[in-house]
């Protein structure tokens, strides 16, 4: 069971700008090892209500000079915890219990990458299946007990039926 609170939030018109800072930031720490830096997740969703974490997609040319740069990070108060469950990734949380941002940071040509970003454009793109999420993420918030794998696991088949709209969507429309 976690021990944070998990509340869904009206969108805050000043999400984009934590990004915008906290980007800055981490091309600052991590200098040529971070190619890009993209919000991600619902706060980057103009309109939709989230638990309210910036979460922040990490392209890098190498997760082994990723690895050797996470004191940087760290420096920057994110915790770094490896794969954290996903294969190729590297999971960087920062604000313990009170979880203010994560980075998911992935190599260069993961599918991960192009999957996020997809969801994120359809969910834009498309604010009737948004406002249909955002339901979804309130009903499922409400009844998890702040329970995070609960949560997760109550969003799972949602997400992975629009991941994969999205990314069909996305390859019709040549972005």
């Amino acid at each position: 069971m976690s021990l944070r609170e998990i509340v869904v939030r009206p969108y805050c018109a000043c999400w984009p700008g934590i990004f915008i800072q906290e980007k800055a930031a981490i091309e600052h720490a991590l200098g040529d090892v971070g190619l890009a830096v993209h919000h991600i997740g619902s706060t980057a969703v103009p309109g939709l209500m989230a638990k309210p974490i910036i979460d922040i997609l990490l392209v890098v040319d190498s997760l082994a000079r990723l690895d050797r740069a996470s004191p940087r990070l760290e420096a920057q108060g994110y915790e770094a915890k490896g794969e954290f469950g996903m294969p190729g990734r590297r999971y960087f949380p920062k604000g313990g219990l009170d979880r203010t941002h994560q980075i998911h940071a992935f190599e260069q040509g993961s599918g991960h990458i192009e999957r996020h970003l997809a969801f994120r454009d359809y969910l834009i793109a498309f604010p009737d299946i948004a406002a249909q999420y955002q339901a979804l993420k309130q009903r499922v918030a409400a009844s998890c007990g702040n329970d995070l794998a609960r949560y997760c696991q109550g969003k799972d088949d949602f997400i992975k039926t629009h991941e994969a709209l999205a990314l069909a969507w996305r390859a019709r429309a040549g972005t």
